[in-house]
């Protein structure tokens, strides 16, 4: 069983690396490979199960070493960046990760292995740091430990393109013998410098390049009281590491969440958008009584907050509402300071708040809309780049709780959140307002944008057939009304002239800016229905959304 798992693991490099020959630098998508048969895999790929094993790595690693270009003058960098990240990640330190090294490294292509498990930002800022071609995580990511999988990054430090990853799953269905592939002794490799280890000094860097982001004055930072769970994670040493940096004295990490454990055995869903997951810091929040309880998830890419709410408990802030806060707080010490540069860009997904939209246009910032995942938010960034203006970029966010501020990295960076989230915090306790009071006063300037997401499981063999079907059906037979509103907008961004890449995700448009966006899961078998109502009060826009809601069960159940 073991040699059928390292079989496993090389095939799949093999394949990224031959799709890497062809696309490097080109706009970014994600890879994930699955261990599960009924688990969808992103950007809608699905590949057989034809391994046994728990994991899946060896069959992408082998594909990544046929995709990788053999001539080194024509790559960015002959060299892999290893960072085993949150979920399985955690359980896979000893042996995939050590093993991927081994590989990459047999195959002439230098590994740098992280020594430790690390936020996934930290591997994308590793990446252009280290003037790699490629970076690899396994990682389960914010989703349960049997949801593992194996995302790839190129070497502008984004996720890779839907077209690359659908040519690594297309040379993962004809590879069936594994048994010549190459590997090494990894002492051997590792004394002749074919595998290094990352020294403390690139995290440290990254570390520094967060910190660098500080948008305000940081007075009274120092005075916070944190509760902070790395919800068994890899987000605890570069946190503490910023905390410290920001002077902030009075840190109680939960003890339970605090180790790495794949297992995550207080939380099966270790996810910050989840309430269950934040529980435990809740329940310290009670005993601690903290200005801000803050979680990291797994990855340490997402970071969920909960604030005082006035009445002796604990308020938990919407990805959403802190996409606004953050924007806001951006653009305000920005403008304050002096450092808000010529014509800023921000950017956001079709399926985030439309109240950023007013934000934006209030201190104005072009916004730009991409498609669901921050790996198109880092495509707009590299734009910039191209550009010759890469400080046009000032924030970019997502509803499921990624944040970045910087272009120091690619992909959203709960370390980076962590540090806005502090700033705006110590500014609006100078008004004697916690966050909560901030998007309050945020609701009554621009209106009360509420927003809810549910999402409808389809599991089983047959799962990805109902969600297909289902979507079909919706296309063939358009809604003319839901919840009693009539459509007066239709958007399927799998039509032309979206201006976005085709995708599986429909829009309805509703009365009074209500609307409703229906799209698959790009990592779990369901289908998520995103609901928004704007209305004068937070009370008449949550019975809105209560209606849409039921609307959606009836229509997606």
């Amino acid at each position: 069983a073991t040699a059928m798992k390292l079989k496993t693991t090389i095939a799949a490099a093999a394949a990224i690396l031959t799709v890497f020959a062809a696309t490097a630098q080109k706009p970014v998508a994600t890879l994930k490979i699955w261990d599960n048969a009924t688990a969808p895999h992103s950007n809608g790929i699905a590949t057989p199960e034809r391994e046994p094993e728990p994991n899946r790595i060896a069959d992408v690693s082998q594909a990544v070493l046929y995709i990788f270009p053999a001539d080194k003058a024509k790559t960015t960098g002959q060299a892999v960046v290893i960072c085993p990240g949150g979920g399985y990640g955690m359980l896979a330190m000893d042996h995939e990760g050590y093993e991927m090294a081994k590989w990459f490294a047999a195959n002439g292509i230098t590994a740098y292995l992280y020594p430790r498990l690390e936020p996934v930002p930290a591997l994308s800022f590793a990446v252009r740091h280290l003037h790699c071609g490629l970076g690899v995580c396994v990682t389960a990511s914010h989703n349960p430990a049997e949801y593992n999988g194996y995302k790839v990054y190129g070497s502008d430090g984004c996720q890779m393109t839907p077209e690359a990853a659908k040519r690594v799953v297309a040379l993962l269905e004809h590879m069936d013998d594994f048994t010549s592939a190459k590997t090494t002794d990894f002492d051997a490799a590792l004394a002749a410098g074919s595998i290094r280890y990352i020294p403390d000094e690139v995290l440290d860097a990254f570390v520094d390049a967060v910190y660098a982001q500080r948008v305000g004055s940081g007075e009274g930072i120092e005075n916070l009281k944190l509760v902070y769970t790395p919800l068994n994670g890899a987000g605890l040493e570069c946190v503490k590491k910023l905390t410290q940096k920001l002077g902030i004295r009075n840190m109680t990490i939960v003890k339970e969440q605090e180790q790495p454990d794949g297992h995550f055995p207080t939380c099966p869903y270790p996810n910050p958008e989840i309430r269950q997951a934040m529980e435990l810091g809740l329940q310290y929040c009670d005993r601690v009584h903290p200005d801000i309880l803050i979680g990291t998830d797994p990855d340490c890419d997402r970071c969920g907050t909960a604030v005082p709410d006035g009445k002796g408990g604990y308020r938990l802030i919407s990805g959403n509402e802190m996409g606004v806060i953050l924007l806001d707080f951006i653009c305000r010490s920005r403008i304050a300071n002096g450092t808000m540069p010529e014509n800023p860009v921000a950017v956001t997904t079709i399926v985030s708040t439309d109240m950023v939209t007013a934000v934006a246009q209030k201190y104005g910032v072009e916004l730009r809309r991409v498609l669901t995942g921050f790996k198109y938010i880092g495509e707009q960034i590299a734009l910039l780049e191209q550009g010759g203006h890469p400080e046009r970029y000032i924030f970019g966010f997502e509803e499921s709780y990624g944040y970045l501020s910087g272009t120091h990295a690619r992909d959203k960076d709960a370390v980076n959140a962590v540090l806005l989230i502090c700033e705006a915090a110590a500014w609006y306790a100078k008004k004697d307002m916690t966050l909560g009071d901030a998007i309050d006063a945020l609701y009554a300037e621009f209106g009360c944008y509420c927003n809810a997401q549910k999402s409808f499981a389809f599991a089983g063999e047959t799962g990805m057939e109902k969600m297909a079907s289902l979507m079909q059906g919706l296309r063939t037979q358009p809604l003319r009304e839901i919840a009693g509103l009539p459509v007066e907008g239709y958007t399927d961004y799998e039509a032309e002239g979206t201006g976005l890449p085709k995708a599986n995700v429909l829009e309805y448009r509703l009365p009074g800016g209500s609307k409703v966006i229906i799209r698959p899961s790009g990592t779990e078998p369901k289908i998520k229905a995103y609901l928004s109502a704007v209305k004068p009060t937070v009370e008449q826009a949550n019975a809105q959304l209560a209606r849409l809601a039921e609307a959606a069960a009836k229509l997606l159940a």
